[in-house]
């Protein structure tokens, strides 16, 4: 029995030891962080069957007053063919919309001067404008012909494929 005393002396003596040699920390105090709310996932709408109306009784009107349908009037077209006026003269080519100015090329045997009045045809596009400003690789010019690759200055937005004529005058 002497030895088993002596196991349970030695264990008590480590553990007191061991209890002795612990240092008691100083607990460090936490900081608290709200956590982010979660979104809630977008509700959809619900699909509503349509409501019946009420039917709305109409009263009868007698023949002669009724209100003749007039007659409808399409809206004022744009001629399809240019006028006998003007000549074809070139094509958009793209539109700079930031500087509102066109490339265009030429067709042969035209040319374009500062000061000729043009119009421009398309789809959406149709206005009237002088010449009053045309560059070539960013330098002004007075005339440029077919070969050119050319900028003008424009009033109005035109678009790619738009036709450009020249107004005799």
């Amino acid at each position: 029995m002497a030895t088993k005393t002596r196991a349970k002396a030695k264990r008590k003596k480590t553990t007191v030891t061991k209890t002795a040699r612990r240092r008691k920390t100083v607990r460090k105090t936490r900081t608290i962080r709200k956590k982010a709310a979660k979104k809630a996932p977008p509700r959809r709408a619900e699909r509503t069957k349509a409501k019946p109306t009420a039917k709305v009784a109409v009263k009868p009107r007698p023949a002669s007053q009724r209100a003749q349908p007039e007659a409808v009037k399409p809206p004022p077209s744009r001629p399809a063919q240019p006028t006998a006026a003007e000549q074809r003269i070139g094509v958009v080519t793209h539109y700079y919309g930031h500087l509102s100015v066109v490339a265009m090329q030429l067709e042969p045997g035209t040319t374009l001067r500062v000061g000729d009045v043009i119009h421009i045809r398309g789809r959406t596009t149709d206005f009237t404008q002088k010449v009053e400003s045309l560059e070539v690789n960013h330098a002004p010019v007075t005339e440029v012909e077919p070969n050119d690759d050319f900028g003008l200055k424009v009033v109005e937005h035109a678009r790619e494929h738009d036709i450009v004529y020249k107004v005799r005058s």
